[in-house]
């Protein structure tokens, strides 16, 4: 399967409005259209793509579909907030005044935040 190992992955994120999509995932993170076609758009994530694809009355889940392993966890969510993104509090796991979580051992941390269709995104730091 070295096909697989050299290939440039696809993750898909399901979205029931094209326009408030590609408004967030292009606007507000920064992420370049590479191309659409009349059912989806294909974002550049760098070493990946994003197919934002339309389903209509499509309804989100509670469980992350996609995060970026970043440098720097609050300076990321800092430079998201600057963009109106607000990282989701979730009682009881912990986090901090700032919306981060860090696990039990000190080395890992995540925050999570929302796109417009309610699919939960994630940026940790390991």
């Amino acid at each position: 399967m070295d096909d697989l190992l050299s290939a440039r992955p696809v993750a898909f994120v399901h979205v029931a409005d094209r326009n408030r999509a590609l408004a967030f995932y292009e606007g507000v993170l920064g992420l370049p259209l590479q191309s659409a076609d009349p059912f989806g758009d294909f974002l550049d994530l760098g070493d990946a793509l994003l197919r934002i694809t339309v389903i209509p009355d499509y309804e989100a889940h509670p469980h992350p579909v996609l995060g970026w392993n970043v440098a720097d966890v609050r300076a990321t969510a800092a430079a998201l907030a600057e963009q109106g993104v607000a990282l989701n509090i979730y009682e009881g796991i912990g986090q901090d005044e700032d919306g981060i979580w860090t696990a039990p051992d000190g080395r890992v941390q995540v925050a999570w935040f929302l796109d417009p269709d309610g699919n939960v995104l994630s940026l940790s730091q390991t």
